[in-house]
């Protein structure tokens, strides 16, 4: 175990950084090395120094979470990221997780637990909120309410979509062809992302062309 851990907190709540960093300052291996209010601000602050645990909040203005952290794993693959947040719904989860998080805590977490998770972060453990673990092994044991065909909650018209996506038509072109708006191209993409629990339209892509929902001319 490092004998100083160095720890950067991102959270668009002055309240939450200045609470963490002044529970964190009574404990002797615990350094915050820097505060972050933007995911923008993490990105950079994270290149700079590589800190060694990063505490990231997923819902902040600019850059959300989930890109932070994706980010961040690209720049300092050693730096180990803690979500510290107070959603608990499987669209926020499963993308963290998939981004590079470690660990994923709610902000009801108490505050030693929360240390805990920081060092074991360091030797490599991940530590997973009680609610969290139980939607991650029911992922994982493929218990959750729904049939084999992992489309099964797309609407016909996210299914056009999602051929689109995968045959690599941006939104514009979406837009064109499917002759709605590109708000309403993008609402179907959200959607999508959502109900697959995916991070981003590449991920969506990629899981379309394997599952043979389009396939090479």
């Amino acid at each position: 175990m490092k004998e100083q851990i160095e720890i950067l907190i991102v959270d668009d709540h002055a309240v939450v950084r200045q609470g963490l960093s002044a529970f964190f300052d009574t404990q002797p291996d615990l350094h915050v090395m820097g505060e972050a209010e933007t995911g923008e601000e993490a990105v950079r602050l994270a290149s700079e120094h590589i800190p060694d645990v990063i505490l990231m909040d997923l819902v902040m203005p600019d850059m959300d979470g989930v890109e932070s952290t994706r980010r961040i794993k690209r720049l300092t693959p050693k730096t180990e990221i803690i979500i510290l947040t107070s959603y608990h719904e499987d669209e926020h989860i499963f993308p963290a997780l998939r981004a590079g998080a470690l660990s994923y805590l709610l902000k009801d977490v108490e505050m030693d637990e929360l240390a805990d998770a920081i060092r074991r972060a360091v030797a490599g453990e991940a530590i997973l909120h009680p609610r969290i673990a139980a939607r991650v092994i029911k992922d994982l044991q493929g218990l959750r309410e729904q049939e084999p065909n992992v489309f099964l909650d797309l609407t016909d018209r996210e299914l056009e979509v999602l051929q689109l996506i995968a045959e690599g038509l941006s939104n514009p072109e979406i837009q064109k062809r499917l002759v709605i708006s590109e708000n309403t191209v993008k609402g179907h993409v959200r959607n999508i992302l959502s109900k697959l629990h995916l991070a981003d339209r590449t991920k969506a892509a990629v899981l379309a062309w394997r599952q043979g929902l389009v396939r090479k001319s």
